[in-house]
């Protein structure tokens, strides 16, 4: 089930959930936490509910993946962000279920263009993205979390 944000304890669920997973599978640092914490915080204390959501997928009620669409760079443009599926979940196409009510909503709202930031090891997501038709527009070297990433900018035409 795919749910908009709504129960107690889901934003602090998205950071807790990010920060433990990456740092198990990635061995990101808690500076990616931060970035969580700062991306949740930002939305929770401003936000337009016409043009921005958050969605929470549950398997068997348990919080099990998330996604964030949020207005981009100008106001024909939304960001996808926070794009999660728990360990337990995957294989049961929750990516790509969230990015569809994602990709959905923005058309909904107006928005002409999507974009997202990722990293190359997301190798899933990636697969995702691609298959919706986002176009890989540009790649940077970083360190953020502890490890040498390459960040990854991807763009669709809504």
């Amino acid at each position: 089930m795919i749910r908009k944000l709504g129960k107690p304890g889901d934003l602090g669920w998205v950071v807790q959930a990010h920060a433990e997973i990456y740092a198990a599978e990635y061995g990101w640092s808690a500076q990616y936490e931060v970035l969580i914490a700062q991306i949740v915080a930002a939305y929770a204390s401003d936000h337009d509910d016409e043009r921005e959501a958050v969605w929470i997928a549950e398997v068997d009620g348990k919080r099990a993946g998330s996604i964030f669409c949020v207005r981009g760079p100008d106001e024909t443009t939304a960001q996808l962000r926070l794009l999660l599926v728990t360990p337990e979940a995957r294989g049961l196409k929750l990516g790509a279920a969230l990015v569809d009510t994602c990709l959905e909503f923005a058309r909904g709202a107006g928005y002409k263009r999507m974009v997202l930031w990722t990293n190359d090891p997301l190798v899933a997501a990636r697969h995702i993205y691609l298959s919706r038709g986002f176009r890989l527009t540009a790649t940077e070297p970083h360190e953020m979390w502890g490890d040498a990433l390459v960040g990854q900018t991807y763009e669709l035409d809504l």
